[in-house]
């Protein structure tokens, strides 16, 4: 779509392009509650989970949760850029990520350091650093596992990072799996109910999943109405169908 068409519909960019500006899309309600609460969630630390079929908006809602968080004071966010890599390339990666020299062949040292480099962040501002991964579902299952261990310490008591994975359903279908139940366990849901996709509207981020949802004392009726969640409100136990820890 060249200028003139553009100025024709009174458009300042082409809606259909890939590269729309963070800005110029469309933020929904649904997308709207879950950056608010992925922003509660990296005061505690955990894992958030969106999930839906290619092309319903995911990686369009990471870009929208990134720029929700860069307005958040000292949040540090980090956006994995090769899920399919080794342990060895993840952890070259993270070094990257969050400034800090490691040894790929010394896994040991490199967890040490960057767990101390998170708690010295911790201690300093109160929040999580946050590490968002699109495709997880291409990501290898021991650098799931490696993530899973990598971001607790004290015996799973002391949070250490925020995690937002992004996938279809394939990654779904893995955190079914038994070999992925410690991960599923800590992507919980009011409902407790197993994590699911959600097929939305084409283009539509409907399959993003509600981040941080706790009960609340005036939220235990169980109704199953299909009420809209904003920011400050408490989602309905089926709302969204996602997971959170």
């Amino acid at each position: 779509m060249n200028n003139k068409m553009l100025a024709l519909y009174g458009l300042k960019w082409n809606p259909f392009a890939p590269n729309v500006p963070t800005e110029a899309l469309h933020v929904t309600t649904r997308l709207e509650s879950f950056c608010w609460r992925v922003q509660q969630l990296a005061g505690d630390g955990g894992f958030a989970l969106v999930t839906g079929v290619p092309g319903c908006g995911k990686s369009a809602a990471l870009r929208i949760l990134t720029a929700s968080l860069a307005t958040q004071r000292d949040v540090t966010v980090g956006v994995i850029s090769r899920p399919q890599a080794n342990i060895a390339d993840f952890y070259r990666e993270m070094g990257d990520l969050f400034g800090v020299e490691l040894r790929p062949h010394n896994r040991w040292g490199g967890a040490k350091i960057l767990r101390q480099r998170w708690q010295a962040h911790i201690q300093s501002t109160l929040s999580r650093p946050v590490l968002l991964v699109d495709e997880a579902q291409e990501m290898q299952s021991a650098v799931l596992a490696e993530l899973r261990l990598l971001a607790s310490a004290d015996l799973d008591s002391h949070i250490l990072l925020t995690t937002v994975l992004a996938g279809d359903g394939r990654l779904a279908e893995r955190q079914r799996s038994d070999e992925f139940l410690p991960l599923a366990s800590r992507m919980r849901s009011a409902s407790g109910d197993r994590t699911r996709t959600t097929a939305g509207p084409p283009g539509l981020p409907a399959a993003c999943s509600a981040a941080g949802r706790r009960p609340y004392p005036d939220d235990q009726r169980g109704d199953r109405d299909d009420l809209r969640s904003r920011p400050g409100q408490s989602p309905r136990p089926d709302d969204h169908g996602g997971r959170v820890a």
